[in-house]
C-alpha cells in the first residue's frame, strides 16, 4: 500500500476498491460556494439562497466541506449560513481559487475496501475544452487530498462524476453520447474505457444508455437520465409528451428495460417524468428531476415550478421510505446548466 497522499501504482480493483452507491453511509458532502455572475445568469444571490438551502437541509446529518475562494468569501458565507440558522461547527472551509461549482464533474471520486477509504483523481477537461477558464479546477482532487492523505489513484484518462451512476455492487450506468466523445478520449476505444470503470470503480457490468437531454452542455451526462434508488432499481427519466426530449428517453427507458444487472438478473425501471420545458432567456435549460442527492437522511430533489415537480417528489419519497425527500427550487440553478447533484460530492464513510 502506498503511504497517503501518494499516487498509487496498482489498480484500485486490485486492492479490493470500489465506488459505494450514494444511498451508503457519508461522512460528508462537498460543495463550492457560487460566486461567477456569468454562470449564474438570473442572479448570484438567488443561487445563494438555494445553497442555504441545501446547506442547512444536510448539515446535521453529514459534515459539509466548502470550498471559498478567499477569506471575504468565508466572511459573507458564514454570514448568510448563520442567518440561515446553519450550525457553522458542521461546516469545514476549504480555500482554493477554483473557476466553478461543479465539483461533480472535477472533484475526486471517493473509492472503499473493506479498511480504508481512497480517491481516483481522473482528469477534467472542462467537458471537451468547452470553457478553457475552468480548466484549473482540475487542481480540486489534489487540494482536496492535501487536506485528507488519502491513498490516491490516477487512471490518466479524462471521466466526470456526473457521466456515471453506480449500485454499488458492480453495476455502472453510462452514456456513449458523453464517455466516447472524441472530445474526452479520442484515443480509447468503448472496451478500453470499459476496463477503466472495471480497474478504477470496481464495475463489473456496464449499462450504455445513448444520448442525453435537450440543453445539456457536458454532452449526455447520465445524472440526468437515471439513478440507481437501490441495488435493483433504477429510476428513469422519461416525456410522455411530444418534446425534443421523448425519442431519446424512451430509447434509454428501452435499453434499461432490456438490461441486466451484475448477477444477471432484470432490473426494476421506474419512470420520473420531466418538468417540461424549462428555459430562460429563450435557451432551453437541462432540467430533469433525476439530478437529486441522496443524503444520509435526506434526497435533496431539484423542482422547477412544474406541474411534475410534486409528482416526481412523489414518486422519489416511495423510493426512499426511510429517508425524508425534500424539493429544492432550482430555478436559479438551473441556468447555469446543472442542479443539486452537479453541484455536489459525496463523501463515504472510510468504513462501512
Amino acid at each position: 500500500m502506498t503511504s497517503p497522499n501518494q499516487c498509487s501504482r496498482k489498480i484500485p480493483r486490485e486492492l479490493g476498491y470500489r465506488m459505494p452507491a450514494e444511498w451508503e453511509l457519508h461522512e460528508a458532502i462537498w460543495l463550492s460556494w457560487p460566486h461567477d455572475p456569468s454562470t449564474f445568469t438570473s442572479g448570484i444571490k438567488r443561487v445563494e439562497k438555494t445553497y442555504v438551502q441545501i446547506v442547512k437541509y444536510l448539515h446535521k446529518d453529514e459534515q459539509v466541506n466548502l470550498f471559498v475562494k478567499g477569506d471575504l468569501m468565508k466572511q459573507k458565507v458564514t454570514a448568510l449560513l448563520s442567518q440561515g440558522n446553519v450550525d457553522l461547527s458542521r461546516v469545514k472551509f476549504f480555500k482554493f481559487d477554483y473557476a466553478d461549482v461543479w465539483i461533480r464533474d472535477y472533484g475526486p471520486i471517493f473509492v472503499r475496501n473493506n479498511k480504508d477509504l481512497a480517491m481516483v483523481h481522473w482528469e477534467f477537461n472542462s467537458w471537451g475544452q468547452k470553457y478553457e477558464e475552468m480548466l484549473k479546477d482540475a487542481e480540486i482532487p489534489q487540494v482536496i487530498n492535501e487536506q485528507m492523505g488519502l491513498t490516491c489513484f490516477e487512471p490518466g484518462i479524462v471521466l466526470e462524476g456526473g457521466s456515471i451512476d453506480v449500485n454499488g455492487k458492480g453495476t455502472l450506468l453510462t452514456t456513449e453520447q458523453c464517455l466516447l466523445n472524441k472530445n474526452r478520449n479520442p484515443c480509447l476505444l468503448k472496451e478500453e474505457i470499459e476496463t477503466y470503470l472495471e480497474d478504477y470503480l470496481g464495475a463489473s457490468c456496464i449499462i450504455w444508455l445513448h444520448c442525453g437531454i435537450a440543453g445539456d452542455d457536458t454532452d449526455g451526462h447520465v445524472d440526468d437520465l437515471a439513478r440507481f434508488v437501490n441495488p435493483t432499481t433504477v429510476v428513469c427519466a422519461f416525456e410522455e409528451s411530444d418534446d425534443e426530449n421523448s425519442k431519446a428517453l424512451k430509447q434509454n427507458y428501452q435499453t434499461l428495460c432490456n438490461s441486466i444487472d451484475q448477477d444477471g438478473k432484470k432490473l426494476n425501471i421506474v419512470k420520473l417524468p420531466m418538468p417540461g420545458n424549462v428555459e430562460y432567456k429563450n435557451n432551453r435549460l437541462p432540467a430533469s428531476y433525476t439530478n437529486f442527492y441522496i443524503g444520509n437522511k435526506t434526497v435533496l430533489v431539484p423542482t422547477y415550478r412544474s406541474e411534475n415537480d410534486k409528482a416526481a417528489l412523489a414518486i422519489l419519497q416511495e423510493l426512499f421510505p426511510t429517508r425524508k425527500v425534500v424539493g429544492v427550487d432550482c430555478i436559479d440553478l438551473i441556468c447555469g446548466f446543472g442542479a443539486i447533484h452537479c453541484i455536489s460530492q459525496q463523501q463515504p464513510k472510510s468504513k462501512a
